[in-house]
């Protein structure tokens, strides 16, 4: 079964819009919903903003049953390889701000007992373009963050993907992120732009919904 690990209930609503709710439950803090949507069974985590929420939520999916993750919602764009309220697959996710360099030498985002920085995810085959994602705790306008994820050759920046890619990487399972772009860095005020682009993001997200599911069957 295909189990949604979303950060906010907002950007879960393109789903619940349209999913057919048969249980609710609360389980380690998560609001959980099992039902259905366009013709598949979910399960459907609301994960709460953050690493720790997102890999949390991510094994209560799994403990519910899910043998699949997709985890999809708005994100901000690092430079001219986004646009605003376009839908990016993630192939490759990378945390920013893990770093044992002084301990093991190793690039910033390595996690320990990995020999590369960045996780791969599982692409389905639709023609959306593929961006690399780099994960923090942090939403910022910071020069610095940015720099450096642009060292690392994200293009994508946001709060939860790779946690959720290595909580599935561990147990096993594959993983899909789909993310649209609610702001771009040097475009103003990131949270300005994602106050007036959320909705659109969200949109462009809700009309491929059908599609993506159909996919990850």
């Amino acid at each position: 079964m295909l189990g949604l690990v979303i950060a906010m209930e907002s950007e879960a609503e393109p789903l619940l819009d349209s999913m057919k709710i048969k249980k609710t439950q609360h389980m380690c803090g998560k609001t959980t919903f099992f039902g259905k949507a366009f013709g598949h069974k979910l399960i459907l985590v609301i994960s709460g903003v953050g690493k720790v929420n997102a890999a949390a939520g991510t094994c209560v999916a799994l403990q519910a049953g899910a043998d699949r993750i997709l985890n999809f919602g708005v994100a901000g764009g690092l430079g001219k390889n986004t646009q605003i309220g376009e839908l990016y697959f993630i192939d490759r996710a990378v945390q920013y701000d893990f770093d044992l360099q002084q301990i093991s030498g190793k690039e910033i985002g390595t996690l320990d007992g990995e020999t590369e920085n960045f996780l791969p995810l599982f692409c389905p085959l639709l023609p959306y373009e593929r961006r690399a994602l780099g994960t923090g705790d942090r939403f910022n306008d910071s020069p610095t963050d940015h720099a450096l994820l642009l060292k690392l050759g994200c293009d994508i920046r946001d709060m939860e993907g790779g946690a959720i890619a290595e909580v599935c990487k561990y147990a096993d399972v594959p993983f899909t992120s789909v993310k649209a772009i609610s702001d771009v860095y040097g475009s103003g005020s990131t949270t300005e732009q994602y106050k007036k682009n959320c909705a659109r993001a969200l949109q462009s997200l809700k009309s491929e919904l059908s599609t993506i599911l159909d996919a990850l069957d």
